[in-house]
């Protein structure tokens, strides 16, 4: 509650002795008796300083000491800059100090009316210095006493504005000639404004509005009277810390859970004052009741995420502000809104599926020494909605080995194996390869040897096409075989497989001796030099973050929007304690593969879960490719002893996921976790890529959607292919084998009839002489004649002639 109207010392508003100010501060106009006033009051404080200089033994020139101080500029305080979830939600508070400037203006009544209580009860009447603390100083200094003085809130400020650091008398005097000026310049409630900005309230916390959330999860922007607001009793607790926030050598100071007596003694003394200048009604002042203080935090950076996964998305806010153009300097002073990208349920499945914290993650169970990374993008806008790439902020990226300051890289990646594949297609579609191309898997690559097929044996390898001499592309891509895709690569040029890594998204490859190559700084010259035919099926090194933008083009039909953390910068405007909108992200992507290409790349990709047992629940429809690299000893070679990079990439229209399973690290033969088995691709990571989209699905209740409808497209025989010729098919069959066994077989009937019909005749002969039966068999020779003149391809009769019964 404010002071009652008319009440001394009450707001201006009030129709009290408050004048002009919103809080009761002295009026800034110009009467006839204002300028008196302030003139006395600068003789009377060049007076005193040439009495304290005199006393002291100072070397100041006095009459011209008040001209000679200048008045600062109000001073812009550094402040924290808030990053936040997409939906509004509190990430990370960042900054040296944690400061959020308000406006004075804002700032609720009673809280001012607090510090001014505790501070400088006079505040709103006094001409801005304490003439008895500088005589207190001058006489000390006369008797050898303490150098300190009592300073007016004014005085406080004019210290911290002229950065008056030192415990002296000539400071002390230009603190007083600065206040006198300041109180010329500004008004009671600017300088209010100024003071509660600036002042320190223990814990961290810099200015009144970080402390007001820091000891009770208020803000003091809330008006007076709503629910959150600060009421008068807290706002006596904030106001009676500010004398001593933090414990000396000789006290422990007035933070109530260090020295919850003497912080009660103080607030009552505040409390009494609030009282006594009627910022307070007396039936407020009897209900009083010390309020509840929030401990203080056991973690001195909670609000800084040092201790959780989500962390090491501060690295990359860091790096696109300066992206952005803002600069070091800017953000150390803040003021910034940062609204990330980073859904909070969608950044709650990444770590659940991916990191051993989780009892529920596949990787719960494995090694210490394994490590997950799990992507999450929005195909459709390229914004990051869930990134887990570690559990400790301050240690390795593994989803895009970013340094700790986001300024360059700490790593060079990891080989993407066969889920680099889908770059290799997309380049193939390019120049016109389908799927139904065949390839021939016994040749060996340029320079000898032979081109592993998934550890498969020759004759295992395409067992639902035409064998490995001539390899269908589909089944080569759902099996992960290699070869055609070394092929594809020596035929187009590895150069090309590259081009379209990048198109998609992928800005970094590392070549055999280690060297980073920026793709987007270099040519296919330079791409030739360190790229074998190799890379068309991941033998070099990618950044998890950039692969996982190049699945999330593919995803959304070869159309890219650059993966990006910050959707919106937003900066305060100090004067009115708004902010604005100063930065934002990206909007258009560009349409870098042929559509009806992409569909026929995700027509094939989407038979991948089923492949991989990894299908979607409720008949969802998703696409996926799954990438194994072999394990590598330290000296670079090759070994069998199991897998050194897993992979699982794709996703559904909604969502792009990416996750990668290698060594903490250095890389490691990976296992399963019976601890035998060798892990792949289509193993833990698969798993944990399925888990990841179900708990996305389920969290943001999306709907079921297709991918559009395949269209296949390229030359079945496209002269890149290289499988051998089918063999011709075999001779169609004639029917003559069998027509002559049937006309046999009627002869045989015929003599048979003929046989009877003799017996028939004559006993037809001995009875009556009729001879008509040899005339039936006459007409059935001409049939079975008949029969003997269809021509091959003729269908002959199957059953057997009817003879005519004896009579």
């Amino acid at each position: 509650m404010v002071a009652r109207p008319g009440s001394e010392g009450g707001g201006g508003s009030g129709g009290g002795k408050g004048g002009k100010g919103k809080l009761g501060g002295v009026s800034t106009g110009d009467s006839k008796a204002a300028k008196k006033r302030r003139r006395r009051a600068n003789v009377l404080t060049s007076a005193a300083a040439i009495l304290l200089i005199l006393v002291g033994g100072g070397t100041v020139a006095g009459t011209y000491f008040f001209d000679d101080v200048e008045l600062p500029a109000p001073k812009t305080e550094d402040q924290s800059n808030v990053v936040m979830f997409s939906n509004g939600a509190e990430l990370a508070r960042l900054g040296e100090q944690n400061r959020t400037v308000v406006a004075q203006t804002q700032i609720n009544p009673v809280v001012q009316h607090a510090v001014a209580a505790a501070e400088d009860k006079n505040f709103y009447h006094h001409n801005g210095i304490d003439m008895k603390g500088i005589l207190r100083a001058a006489w000390n200094n006369f008797t050898g006493g303490d150098k300190q003085g009592a300073s007016t809130i004014t005085q406080q400020y004019a210290r911290h504005a002229a950065d008056l650091k030192d415990i002296s008398y000539n400071r002390k005097l230009r603190e007083a000639v600065i206040a006198r000026k300041l109180e010329s310049t500004y008004s009671k409630d600017q300088i209010m404004g100024f003071y509660l900005n600036y002042v320190y309230l223990g814990r961290g916390y810099n200015g009144i509005e970080a402390a007001a959330k820091g000891y009770f999860g208020k803000s003091v922007v809330t008006p007076e009277g709503q629910k959150g607001a600060v009421t008068p009793y807290e706002a006596a607790v904030l106001a009676s810390i500010i004398k001593q926030p933090e414990p000396s050598a000789t006290h422990l100071g007035y933070d109530p859970a260090k020295n919850p007596v003497d912080a009660k003694d103080r607030w009552e003394y505040t409390m009494k004052n609030m009282v006594e200048m009627n910022w307070i009604s007396p039936e407020v002042y009897a209900a009083r009741k010390y309020p509840v203080v929030k401990a203080p935090s056991s973690n001195v950076c909670k609000t800084c995420k040092d201790d959780s996964a989500t962390g090491i998305i501060l690295r990359h806010v860091y790096a696109e502000l300066a992206e952005m153009g803002i600069s070091p300097t800017e953000f150390q002073r803040g003021g910034l809104q940062v609204t990330t990208t980073i859904d909070q349920k969608v950044q709650a499945a990444a770590e659940k599926a991916g990191s051993r914290k989780s009892k529920t993650s596949p990787m719960h169970d494995l090694p210490k020494t394994y490590q997950a990374a799990v992507i999450g993008i929005d195909p459709k806008t390229g914004r990051v909605l869930g990134y887990y790439g570690g559990d400790n902020p301050q240690g390795t990226d593994y989803g895009s080995y970013l340094n700790g300051t986001g300024t360059g890289l700490s790593g060079a990646g990891q080989s993407p194996g066969s889920t680099f594949k889908i770059y290799t297609l997309a380049a193939g579609l390019r120049e016109g390869i389908s799927f139904d191309t065949t390839w021939n898997g016994k040749l060996e690559r340029n320079g000898g040897g032979k081109i592993s097929n998934a550890g498969a044996e020759d004759d295992a390898v395409c067992q639902n096409g035409g064998g490995i001499e001539r390899c269908k592309l589909e089944e080569a891509t759902i099996q992960s075989y290699n070869f055609p895709f070394y092929w594809i690569a020596d035929g187009i040029g590895a150069s090309k497989v590259v081009q379209a890594a990048k198109d998609a998204g992928v800005r970094h490859l590392v070549n055999n001796d280690g060297k980073i190559i920026d793709l987007n700084n270099t040519d296919a010259e330079t791409w030739k030099k360190n790229f074998s035919e190799e890379v068309a099926f991941g033998q070099f090194r990618v950044l998890p973050l950039e692969h996982a933008e190049g699945v999330a083009t593919i995803v959304n039909q070869g159309e890219r929007h650059e993966a990006h953390f910050i959707k919106s910068v937003k900066k305060m405007d100090e004067t009115t304690g708004k902010f604005a909108n100063y930065k934002s992200e990206l909007g258009k992507g560009k349409q870098v593969f042929d559509k009806a290409q992409m569909s026929d790349l995700e027509g094939v990709m989407a038979k991948i879960p089923d492949h991989a047992k990894n299908v979607l629940k409720d008949g969802r429809q998703s696409i996926a490719k799954s990438g194994t690299w072999e394990y590598q000893d330290s000296s670079g070679k090759s070994s069998k002893n199991g897998s050194g990079d897993t992979w699982f990439v794709g996703g559904i229209p909604q969502l792009a996921a990416t996750v990668w399973v290698g060594g903490a690290g250095n890389r490691l033969a990976l296992k399963e976790k019976d601890g035998t088995s060798d892990m792949f691709g289509s193993g833990t990571p698969a798993q944990i890529w399925e888990d990841f989209i179900e708990a996305v699905t389920d969290a943001l209740d999306m709907q079921k959607e297709e991918f559009p409808a395949r269209q296949q497209t390229g030359d079945p025989n496209s002269t890149f292919a290289n499988g051998k010729a089918a063999p011709p098919p075999p001779p169609a069959p004639t029917e003559e084998p069998q027509q002559e066994q049937e006309q046999q077989d009627n002869q045989d009937q015929n003599q048979d009839d003929n046989a009877g019909d003799n017996d028939d005749g004559d006993q037809d002969q001995d009875q009556d002489g009729d001879q008509d039966p040899d005339q039936d068999d006459d007409d059935q020779d001409q049939d079975d004649n008949d029969d003997g003149n269809n021509q091959p391809g003729t269908q002959a009769p199957t059953t057997s002639p009817t003879t005519t019964p004896p009579n």
